[in-house]
């Protein structure tokens, strides 16, 4: 079904949807449940350029670039091979009624995204489609209008209305990730894109600042800092000068926002062991949370806000428990093994990934919130701990030492294509990903 035309006007960047003759439709084309799930093959040709203009041309050739790079990035897809392709791009009809498909289809490209740039007025205009080459239709269609140096943020939108097509998901590409580095000499929070570009400090504390958490809104960040007497928590805003503390004496560690609330859990020791209570995002107690001999710290907040779960040394040695908010009980999900910790809620709610001690090392792990056998991610390859999902719950970020030092790493949900993310002086490790938070 076609969808209503859209303007949407974004800063130096306009994006409209393009008409189409025919009927186009959004597909599941994968099954992003699937554990066993087969990469899609998609050609990405680079995009022509009107008049063979070289500016033109430049941008051109950066935003197709780009854009594989991302779909790459996904692990839904596989980019057919350019040396294999049976048209030429910068001679072949874009627009769908002269596209050939059957060329397309032949080297074994089950999709294709097409795409023009002309250079006018100053600005750069692209037009962007994806088509299925099988079914011989149009599943999407922009047009964007903006400068040269938008071409990353084109394929970027794009990208992202690709994989919504195909999975129904709005996937991630609008999300940052948080991490520790020490490059600096000291631990401070750091900020970069999710594929590990544009890193950006976030913390100058010249002092240890760990286990930073992002606010529904993408406005917060909450972070546990020795910047003081001993560990306290920092709110602190994403990009203006505001700062919030707890007003409470005592230990302060691991904060966790409630989803689509200015709120968020944390441990604190005022009143002796370390409990989990629920705190404004102002940084006041509303209530305590958990309650039992032994400490209880590291909260994740399931989807709904319903639930959270926790690690607690009630048992004697760390397990995650799960806390339900309306009846108050908590119930051990972890049974296996001796050190379980680290617990991080999917977004789609079906899992939590957590870390666990196994055979002398430490690797990562997913369980169901219900209970049952734990599937292992990763295995053999150094220490791999703080699992953090990515907001369509399709990729976890961790960090590993696999190559010696602590890095940060992706894989799928299911531990399949592990790649590192990004390289800096020192150590980097308590990634986070924030959910999608970037202007539409």
């Amino acid at each position: 079904m076609i969808r209503r035309p859209l303007t949407l006007v974004l800063p130096m960047l306009i994006a409209m949807l393009l008409p189409w003759p025919t009927f186009a439709a959004q597909y599941n084309y994968i099954d992003i449940s699937n554990p066993f799930l087969r990469k899609t093959p998609i050609a990405v040709p680079t995009f022509k350029a009107a008049a063979q203009d070289p500016a033109a041309m430049s941008v051109a050739r950066a935003t197709s670039e780009r854009l594989a790079y991302y779909l790459t990035f996904t692990g839904y897809f596989t980019i057919s091979d350019p040396d294999a392709f049976l048209e030429d791009p910068q001679t072949m009809n874009i627009t769908g009624s002269g596209i050939r498909f059957r060329n397309w289809t032949a080297i074994g490209a089950e999709l294709l995204v097409t795409g023009g740039v002309v250079a006018r007025d100053g600005g750069v205009e692209f037009e962007l489609r994806l088509f299925d080459t099988v079914k011989q239709k149009m599943v999407v269609g922009k047009r964007y209008r903006g400068s040269a140096d938008d071409h990353r943020q084109v394929a970027r939108r794009f990208g992202s209305e690709v994989v919504f097509a195909i999975t129904g998901s709005r996937g991630f590409f609008d999300s940052k990730i948080a991490f520790v580095s020490n490059g600096s000499g000291h631990k401070e929070i750091y900020q970069c894109a999710f594929d590990g570009s544009d890193v950006r400090r976030f913390t100058r504390h010249n002092s240890i600042s760990l286990f930073p958490d992002w606010s529904s809104d993408g406005r917060w960040i909450a972070y546990t800092t020795y910047a003081g007497k001993g560990p306290e928590i920092r709110i602190q805003h994403v990009t203006e000068k505001r700062t919030a503390r707890i007003n409470k004496p005592g230990l302060q560690a691991v904060p966790a926002w409630v989803p689509g609330k200015f709120e968020l859990a944390a441990s604190l020791s005022f009143s002796g062991d370390q409990e989990i209570y629920l705190l404004t995002g102002n940084g006041k107690v509303i209530k305590r949370l958990t309650s039992s001999v032994g400490i209880d710290v590291e909260p994740t907040w399931s989807p709904d806000g319903k639930r959270m779960a926790f690690v607690s040394k009630r048992s004697g040695n760390p397990q995650i428990y799960i806390f339900d908010t309306v009846s108050g009980r908590a119930q051990r999900l972890t049974f296996e093994g001796r050190y379980n910790t680290q617990p991080s809620w999917s977004p789609k709610g079906d899992r939590i990934a957590y870390s666990a001690m196994h055979n002398g090392v430490i690797d990562i792990f997913t369980i169901n919130p219900e209970g049952g056998e734990p599937t292992q991610l990763t295995e053999n390859q150094g220490n791999n701990e703080a699992p953090s999902w990515a907001p369509d719950g399709s990729l976890i970020a961790f960090s590993s030492t696999r190559e010696g030092k602590s890095r940060i790493y992706a894989m799928t949900a299911y531990g399949t294509d592990q790649r590192r993310l990004l390289t800096l002086p020192g150590e980097q490790s308590n990634p986070k990903w924030s959910p999608n938070i970037l202007n539409p």
